[in-house]
Parts: C-alpha cells; structure tokens; sequence
C-alpha cells in the first residue's frame, strides 16, 4: 500500500499501534516542512534586536511552529495538505448535522489519534517555553489544536481553535479526555480495521467509505448526546470571550511575533489589525508568503526549530 508521506496506519482492537507511531516520528518529520534558505546571520541579528527591545512580547504561532514534529499543515507549498491532494477539512455544518459524517469523522480520528498524540515539542516549542519562564513573553496565542506547546511547559497561553485533547458533547456541553474516547472506541469496534492512507492535519488519516461504515462510535456517556473535538473546525466561529481576552492581551503586548502561519484565516489575522491599530512593531517568522507581510517590520523566511532557539530571551 503507497501512500504520499509517511507509512499505513493500521487500527484494530486493542492496538495502539505504537510501533508505527514511533516509525512516523522518526521517518516523517522533515517531509512537512517546505524548503527555504539557509539560515540568513543578519536576519537572526534582527530578530534577536527585535525580540530584545520587546518588554511584554505577545506570540502567535500556527501550524507551521508544528510541521517540525511530523504534523502536517494545511497551506504550506509543496508539503501542505492542499497542495498534495484534493481533499477537503471537515466543515462544522455537516458534522453537526450529519450522523454519517461523524462516524467517518471519529472513524478516521480513531486510526490516526495514536500517532497524532504521541507527538512531541520540537525546538521551536521549547523556546517559546524558555521565553516564558525567563519573563520575556507575555502571551502566547496558538492556532494550533495539537497540545504541542503544552507539552513544552507553556502556561500563558490560549489555544485560539481549542485542543485534540478534549471532546465535547454538542448537548450537554461535558467535556471528557480523547484519550477515555479512544478505549470507548475499541470496546465497541472489536473486530473492526482498517488501514488508513496518507497523513492529514489534525490526527486525521484517509480511509475508504467502506472501512468507515460498520465503524460504530459512542455517544455522551452523561447524556448520550453526539460528541465533538473541542475544537473549531471549518465554517465555525471562536467563541467571543475568547476573541475579547486575546484582544486585551494584544493590547497590554508592545511587540508582537508570528511564528509559522500564513494569517490566511480571519481568526488569527484579526489581532494583526489590533495590533496594527496600536502601532505595535509586528515582526514574522514564517517560509513562504503570509497576508501581513506589508505590515511587518521584519520577514523571515526560516524553519521555527532552526531559528527560535538562537534567540537569547534577555
């Protein structure tokens, strides 16, 4: 069996199939990071002037800071998920409202989740963390749903699109681990399998539709409503609270840094034009084009984990 990146999942009862995890940790990592230019000298100086000036640095990272750690994002050219294949995220519309499409949803979810959770912090997450401890950030703003920077020990922090990590009932709003979910899945899948193909943001991996429809998935075990990952997908809104808290932390920052996002997507992008609107001096760390790259005072073109960790946080 081929696929694009990486090896076959294989799910089936009681197999968390860690021996393919620990294949694609080792073997998959560098295939999602697209090409860029050396490391330029001059640009680390800049940055570390940049990040040396700032007194309450706020930080926003995207999927990008993770591609270092062997997840894949959704716009990177060449290595993305859209630029290797035709298909689509899941919108939040049809999850909601359709059985069928949650089933394929937690099905797919199921076989990638073991490989999706072992992964670790890189570099670049740990830095930010370092940051974080010797005083220089004063808040950090993930796109990310990937508990990366968690995992590195960051504490001033808001995951803007939630976590992996959590499930959230759509009725009654409990939350529960994603792990607990995984050992409902196996006791209700005995003798279900299924090996997926291809790697996809997201613990997402690619199954036919007929290894997904005899794949049965629990409802709320408090209310038996239908469950979701705490998170936002596609076509959804972050919840208003959340946008005002981090409004008020750009605010409060006198710098910020984008780290690995392109600002493709609105819900991110937004606090670039708060930040402008205060004047704040706006640097970015990210390979490829983003959409604010005009309103940047400084560009870098470099993976995270090569860069971040040359940045003395004094």
């Amino acid at each position: 069996m081929k696929m694009s990146f990486g090896v076959p999942f294989r799910a089936v009862r009681g197999c968390r199939v860690a021996n393919l995890s620990q294949q694609c940790s080792h073997g998959s990592v560098g295939l999602f990071v697209p090409p860029s230019p050396p490391v330029d000298p001059e640009k680390v100086k800049e940055l570390q002037r940049f990040v040396t000036l700032s007194k309450r640095l706020l930080v926003m990272t995207g999927a990008g800071v993770s591609t270092e750690s062997g997840i894949p994002d959704y716009r990177s050219e060449k290595v993305g998920l859209y630029a290797r294949t035709d298909r689509r995220p899941i919108q939040h519309r049809d999850f909601v409202r359709s059985a069928p499409t949650r089933q394929r949803y937690w099905a797919r979810n199921f076989v990638g989740w073991p490989q999706f959770s072992s992964r670790q912090p890189n570099p670049a997450h740990w830095a930010l963390s370092r940051w974080e401890r010797r005083g220089k950030l004063h808040w950090l703003v993930t796109q990310n749903v990937d508990a990366l920077h968690t995992k590195a020990g960051s504490r001033r922090l808001t995951e803007l699109h939630g976590c992996m990590h959590r499930v959230l009932c759509l009725d009654c709003g409990e939350h529960t681990a994603r792990g607990e979910l995984q050992e409902r899945f196996e006791a209700l899948n005995p003798a279900w399998s299924a090996e997926g193909h291809g790697l996809a943001p997201d613990g997402d991996v690619f199954l036919t539709e007929e290894q997904v429809r005899s794949f049965r998935v629990p409802p709320c075990a408090r209310c038996g409503g239908p469950l979701k990952p705490d998170v936002v997908f596609f076509g959804d809104t972050v919840n208003p609270h959340k946008v005002d808290f981090v409004h008020r932390r750009v605010r409060e920052a006198d710098s910020l840094l984008v780290v690995g996002s392109s600002l493709q997507v609105y819900s991110g992008y937004r606090f670039i034009l708060t930040a402008r609107e205060e004047k704040l001096p706006i640097a970015i760390l990210n390979i490829g084009p983003t959409r604010s790259d005009q309103l940047a005072c400084l560009k870098l073109d470099s993976p995270c984990g090569e860069l971040l960790p040359l940045i003395d946080p004094q």
